[in-house]
């Protein structure tokens, strides 16, 4: 998702380890590449080069015990890549933690638009 899309709502970003954080951009890169078998497709899906999305999952990879997403070079059709069991157990939870964190902040967040200017929709 490309930031001039957002949706009102939070976007949650975890950190786990000091140098190792998990948002809303990773978790869509590898929700593109379960839809799509591709880290180049995933990317394109996002806005985002190649290069970036490769470097992305190449860092997922190396943060977790296990890899996230399987890649697989060749064939007439170009490769084949998907998600890992890990690689799905952890969008899965980052799924879950973002609908617990909307379900928590909808009150705040009802009375936060309730304060808005009539304007600001538009700016």
């Amino acid at each position: 998702m490309k930031a001039g899309n957002r949706t009102p709502g939070a976007r949650l970003r975890i950190v786990l380890e000091p140098d190792v954080a998990f948002g809303p951009g990773r978790a869509d890169l590898l929700q593109g590449i379960k839809d799509t078998g591709s880290i180049a497709a995933a990317g394109r899906r996002m806005g985002m080069s190649y290069k970036r999305a490769w470097s992305l999952v190449d860092s997922l990879n190396g943060c977790f015990a296990e890899p996230l997403v399987q890649a697989s070079k060749g064939g007439p059709r170009g490769g084949n890549t998907h998600l890992t069991a890990l690689g799905e157990e952890v969008l899965s939870a980052y799924r879950r933690m973002e609908d617990l964190t909307g379900a928590a902040i909808a009150p705040e967040m009802k009375k936060l638009k309730g304060l808005l200017h009539q304007g600001a929709k538009r700016r």
